[in-house]
């Protein structure tokens, strides 16, 4: 593990601007650097770099982050390749711990991720033992050096073996990281047992969950995820999203099959830019995460008429996530073939081919309203723009709303007025766009403020400062956080402090600084500003000091208060 203190100094040494603009060409706007996205398609550039607080923001899509974070991002680096990469542009050394590869580390767990992780390392370490595990990855095609890329691994047969690398076994942490089950007499055993072990990362390459896959045909059932976890939500992650997210912007599309293995058998054959669900159908949440990629999906589905049904929950669950100008496409391959066979038996040219010749979403939604109705009839189309309705009224861009409500009128055979009327359509071009909320901002609390001024300058803290947090509010626990690294680290630069106090620090509340952060105005006096939140929170603690101390007054017979303090009583009174 690298030190945090060495990833702090890097932070504090490396200058984002440069890092940046080796790969995006940056323009001088004022006092930040500007150029258009490279995480997204758009004309006009909202993607900026600030030299003073070293972050890059997208205000159109979102991404955000450190120069590590940039490098992971763009460049597809776990985070220890891109420490490594900016350490070696600034002349630095990593410190490197040296142990024995075949040795696993014997140690208590602290937490769900390093949980996850140190089972991963097992689960890779076992693979190079099994024969069986092994000879059933090259018979399905895979070469070392994918199941390496993927960080495949197995977990042999066996109720406790994770007790190997865990001895305090009964830590509830394995519990919740999904490691282990309690059965209803109470005995803990290994959820994952004789299956090939396909780790689940997060976007910043962490392991966050599991998916086994059976290695004998006769074990049920044929893909075990973790379950949900703090850290696992299915219907939020991608598989291989994380290796695959350089490929993605190269290709310009991304592709979503249903398994694992379709995942990493595409890779085998050079089609890297494809990602899995997790057991669950495709959600709004995965769709936003592929748009921040690219603008083109494409799903491919087994052929039968399980991936059939798939597609088409797939194709509604994505309706409320569209956008004008996102291509949503749909790969039927024949229904003796899935990704994964398709391509080994006919190669990569041959499926990029009939990838070429998708379906568009708009196309595949009119062929299923009408595969079984012949339109025919007055009652063909009444049962038409039943069907059409709920679809029409989940989606929300307007310009995809508009043609497609014109297609299914046509087909019914009225006009898209009287269609609007009937089905009491909201008016495309009343859609509030989403660029609206944006102009949105709820005002910070002068606490937030006053953080925000610090990780501008932490010179300015004193231990004094920690007053100002006087109860276990996430404000008060924020600010003490932010306090004694400002104490610890005066000469830090924003992201390098960020970075320090995000492992203690609730994500949402996080967020919201690191936001407001990029929306600060740099123009400001800072020193001002923060002598100015110094004294509106000692005038906060004075108020709250008056008001405990006179409730105490009031709670007091008035016959039995001195003479100081009825005095005290008055002022009190005559302030408030």
């Amino acid at each position: 593990m690298i030190p945090e203190s060495f990833i702090q100094e890097l932070l504090n040494r490396v200058d984002i601007v440069d890092v940046v603009d080796k790969s995006v060409p940056l323009k001088k706007a004022g006092a930040n650097y500007s150029a258009c996205c490279p995480f997204h398609n758009e004309k006009s550039p909202s993607f900026t770099v600030s030299p003073t607080k070293q972050f890059y923001h997208c205000f159109g899509c979102g991404a955000h982050g450190t120069a590590i974070g940039f490098l992971m991002e763009y460049a597809g680096l776990s985070f220890v390749e891109a420490v490594q990469d900016l350490a070696k542009n600034v002349g630095m050394i990593v410190p490197q711990e040296t142990r024995d590869p075949d040795k696993l580390p014997q140690k208590t767990v602290v937490g769900l991720q390093e949980a996850l992780q140190q089972a991963a390392n097992y689960y890779k370490s076992e693979l190079k033992k099994s024969e069986r595990a092994i000879a059933y990855l090259k018979a399905r095609g895979l070469s070392g050096h994918i199941a390496a890329k993927f960080q495949i691994g197995y977990a042999p047969a066996g109720w406790q073996n994770l007790q190997t690398v865990f001895p305090q076994y009964e830590n509830e942490a394995l519990t919740v990281a999904g490691l282990v089950v309690t059965n209803e007499q109470g005995k803990r055993y290994d959820r994952f047992r004789d299956r090939i072990m396909f780790p689940i990362h997060d976007q910043k390459g962490q392991v966050i969950g599991f998916g086994g896959r059976v290695i004998n045909p006769e074990d049920t059932p044929k893909y075990y995820n973790s379950p949900e976890t703090p850290l696992f939500q299915k219907g939020h992650e991608l598989y291989g999203l994380f290796v695959a997210r350089r490929a993605i912007r190269d290709a310009g599309r991304a592709l979503v099959v249903e398994g694992y293995m379709d995942v990493v058998a595409l890779a085998q054959y050079g089609i890297e830019y494809a990602v899995a669900a997790l057991g669950t159908a495709t959600t709004p949440f995965h769709i936003t995460k592929l748009m921040r990629q690219t603008d083109e999906i494409v799903f491919s589905f087994d052929g039968d008429n399980a991936g059939r049904t798939a597609a088409w929950r797939a194709a509604m669950n994505a309706l409320p996530a569209l956008s004008d100008g996102l291509k949503l496409r749909f790969l039927f391959l024949p229904k003796e073939h899935d990704p994964d066979s398709y391509v080994r038996e006919f190669g990569k040219e041959a499926f990029e081919r009939e990838m070429q010749q998708a379906m568009p979403l708009s196309q595949y939604i009119i062929q299923h309203l009408s595969e079984e109705n012949p339109l025919n009839s007055q009652e063909d189309k009444v049962k038409f723009l039943n069907d059409a309705e709920p679809i029409l009224k989940l989606i929300t861009a307007p310009r995809f709303a508009l043609l497609l409500r014109k297609r299914v009128a046509e087909l019914a055979q009225v006009t898209p007025q009287e269609m609007q009327s009937m089905l009491r359509l909201p008016a495309p071009n009343k859609i509030v766009p989403k660029a609206a909320v944006r102009q949105m901002r709820t005002p910070i609390s002068i606490k937030k403020r006053f953080v925000l001024m610090l990780l501008m300058q932490p010179q300015l803290a004193s231990s004094e400062h920690l007053a100002f947090a006087q109860t276990s509010h996430e404000e008060d626990v924020l600010l003490r956080i932010v306090v004694n690294a400002a104490l610890m680290q005066p000469q830090s630069k924003p992201a390098t402090l960020l970075h320090s106090i995000a492992p203690h620090v609730d994500a949402r509340l996080l967020n919201e600084i690191q936001r407001e952060l990029h929306l600060l105005d740099e123009s400001l006096d800072i020193p001002l500003e923060f002598s100015g939140a110094c004294t509106q929170l000692r005038d906060m603690m004075a108020d709250v000091r008056d008001s405990h101390l006179l409730n105490l007054l009031k709670e007091k017979p008035l016959t039995l208060l001195t003479d100081e303090e009825r005095a005290l009583l008055k002022k009190l009174t005559v302030k408030r």
